[in-house]
């Protein structure tokens, strides 16, 4: 698929809510309001905006979507409300019923499914679901738990069962602070070739994911291994390295400075009332 203006705006609009929200929180860590650790998406919130946004101009509504940890981003692009989401992350009884967390939120509602703490455990429940409802697919996962030998045996079943999957692997090349060429000497993709799926390795710019998309998605299990950079430590609020190329700046150069400022505007005063509302 190409990437149309009015689409590249309705993710930098989406991409700049994510940032703005977990700026946000970043500071509700570091004044203590926020006290349990977070998985701060910053960074990598195209991923999930531009796959919304394809996702709806394709026309498809009724889908399942399956995220772990560093999820907040693909939370609120999917349509998860912003304001359990924010009663979460304060302890209390948030989108997880207080139980939750930032790592394993969810929303019933919005068909979003978070996982257990044990990395890379949603993927097997993913194809499972899959197999039993047939319903498009998402399953979100990092570098590091698409590691995992269940998730891997998941990923060849969906193949052999030709399910509606589309897996999506948020490379950032990092197991907490372990790089991905100490870890293994193969690539996500291969692996997913090897299980005879269509597979692509792709940086997290729009027009790369929206390149690798068409209108019979889902018809076929498929697998994006996107590489992309997380912005702030694993777990918490503090810096990677001020050196790390930032997405939502380089996609923002495309459009006016009004555009921008307006989108900053907006979004701002949605966050503004939304965390005034349970500090």
């Amino acid at each position: 698929m190409n990437l149309s203006e009015l689409l590249a705006r309705d993710i930098y609009q989406r991409a700049d809510l994510c940032r703005q929200f977990e700026v946000e929180v970043f500071k509700q860590v570091e004044s203590k309001n926020i006290q349990l650790p977070v998985y701060l998406s910053a960074g990598q919130e195209y991923i999930a905006a531009t796959l919304s946004v394809a996702l709806e101009h394709l026309g498809i509504v009724n889908r399942q979507v399956f995220i772990q940890h560093r999820g907040h981003s693909t939370y609120l692009c999917f349509g998860g409300d912003i304001d359990g989401l924010i009663l979460e992350l304060l302890g209390r009884v948030g989108c997880t019923n207080g139980m939750g967390g930032s790592a394993s939120i969810h929303s019933k509602e919005a068909n979003i499914f978070g996982h257990d703490g044990l990395m890379g455990s949603h993927g097997p429940i993913a194809v499972g679901m899959a197999y039993s409802n047939k319903l498009p697919t998402l399953c979100f996962t990092g570098d590091a738990a698409a590691e995992e030998d269940y998730f891997l045996a998941a990923i060849g079943w969906a193949s052999t069962k030709n399910l509606p999957m589309l897996f999506v692997v948020e490379d950032n090349n990092l197991s907490i602070l372990t790089e991905k060429k100490v870890r293994r000497n193969w690539e996500m993709h291969e692996i997913a070739r090897g299980f005879r799926m269509n597979a692509y390795d792709i940086e997290d710019c729009p027009e790369a994911i929206f390149e690798s998309l068409d209108e019979h998605l889902f018809e076929t299990p498929l697998l994006l291994n996107i590489r992309t950079n997380r912005l702030f430590w694993h777990a918490g609020a503090g810096i990677d390295s001020h050196d790390t190329p930032d997405r939502h700046l380089i996609f923002g150069e495309r459009f006016t400075e009004d555009f921008r400022i307006e989108t900053r505007e907006k979004n701002s005063d949605i966050l503004r009332s939304a965390w005034k509302r349970h500090l």
